[in-house]
């Protein structure tokens, strides 16, 4: 029963936490497809602070120095092509893609509703997100050679009752112009694929009345762990304030892993629970053995060796367990990832998501060590303390 439990546990502990990772990657994925790794957005103005010092001398000076927590910024990037010149030097940056974003009103011959206007390049916005995989309706093909073409989210789409090919009226600050739906995209993040609708750079400009600058210039990376020390070097270089990923879905990072610390504690339980038995039957084992052991130890067993022989035990059935459970695992994990899951909302996915990492079978194992060895030192002290004397007059303890 104890190796069952512990062979559960293991195999239980694996699954989980690949799959809690597997939907940590698809969200991550998810975002850098939809905002990028880094966005650059306002320009730093620096406030400076008057100090006034003297020297031993006793001469004066005066001087200013930079107020770092009173800094200001101003709205947007007033030129996008000379930041993006000096951030593609380096080394771990991909790509980039200016941005013009500005709230307006869709208008079909039926409905009404309200979004987000993104004008773009289209190759540059390519490079740097999943666009071109997330078209479902249409293609880019036509939206590159229609000026007065976009591309809409699926469920603004549903809701104002359109689809590729049908035009709608979008109005933004005092501008009215007719727009043709070129191709219709899903994310699977509900907020971006119900607002978010994308045109051409141009056209965002005439509609915007926005002629020089863009809102943002969204960033793609080779290394995406390493995106908070560039977006430090890029502030600095660029002057302008930088948003990694890992800083605009910190909430979310901290939900995936208090659900997997959470996860991790919930089938180590089951370990647990095995380690209770396995302390139990050896115990037992221990007072029903006791004449055994004195015979041992008279034939020149020291308490060492005595100790060893329920360690040893232990250590069996921990070693199959590990083995048999890191099995298990897989086979779960594997099974689990063939299953159908259609969600969307926060993602999109069809199937269940897993991430299965050797980091994962490292933490059962390691959890599984500590708790077996815990529950077999007890009993395996108890039988080396045993005294061939005591047992024959009965009374051991």
């Amino acid at each position: 029963m104890s190796l069952a439990g512990i062979v559960f546990g293991v195999g239980f502990f694996i699954s989980t936490q690949a799959q809690l990772s597997g939907y940590q990657e698809l969200f991550i994925e998810t975002i850098l497809g939809t905002d990028g790794a880094i966005r650059i957005e306002d320009r730093i103005q620096d406030s400076y602070v008057f100090v006034a010092a003297s020297t031993s001398k006793g001469d004066h000076t005066n001087f200013f120095i930079t107020d770092e927590k009173n800094r200001r910024f101003v709205e947007g990037v007033e030129h996008p092509d000379e930041v993006i010149e000096s951030i593609m030097e380096l080394q771990n940056v991909e790509a980039a893609s200016p941005v013009i974003k500005g709230s307006i009103q869709l208008q079909s011959p039926l409905r009404k509703d309200n979004g987000q206007v993104y004008g773009i390049n289209l190759d540059d916005h390519i490079a740097v997100s999943a666009l071109e995989d997330q078209i479902q309706h249409g293609s880019l093909v036509d939206f590159r050679t229609a000026p007065m073409g976009i591309i809409m989210g699926h469920k603004m789409a549903g809701r104002l009752d359109v689809t590729v090919g049908e035009s709608v009226i979008i109005r933004a600050i005092d501008q009215q112009r007719r727009f043709t739906i070129s191709a219709i995209f899903e994310t699977g993040v509900s907020d971006l694929d119900k607002t978010r609708v994308f045109m051409h750079m141009s056209a965002a400009r005439s509609l915007l009345k926005k002629p020089h600058g863009v809102s943002f210039i969204q960033v793609s990376i080779f290394d995406r762990d390493h995106a908070v020390v560039d977006a430090e070097v890029i502030e600095r270089v660029a002057n302008h304030f930088t948003a990694p990923w890992q800083e605009r879905e910190k909430s979310w990072m901290q939900l995936f892993k208090t659900l997997k610390l959470s996860a991790a504690i919930t089938v180590s339980t089951i370990i647990i629970v095995s380690g209770l038995g396995m302390f139990s039957t050896l115990f037992m084992i221990v007072m029903d053995k006791t004449r055994e052991i004195a015979i041992l130890r008279s034939m020149g067993y020291t308490r060492g060796d005595i100790s060893n022989i329920f360690l040893w035990q232990g250590a069996i059935v921990l070693f199959w367990g590990a083995i048999l459970g890191c099995f298990l695992g897989a086979l779960i994990t594997y099974g689990i990832s063939r299953l159908p899951m259609p969600l969307s909302g926060i993602f999109a996915t069809e199937y269940f998501q897993v991430k299965s990492t050797v980091w994962h079978y490292i933490q059962a194992v390691v959890a599984a060590i500590v708790i077996v060895m815990v529950a077999s030192l007890a009993p395996a002290r108890r039988a080396g303390r045993l005294v061939p004397g005591d047992v024959i007059r009965g009374t051991a303890t």
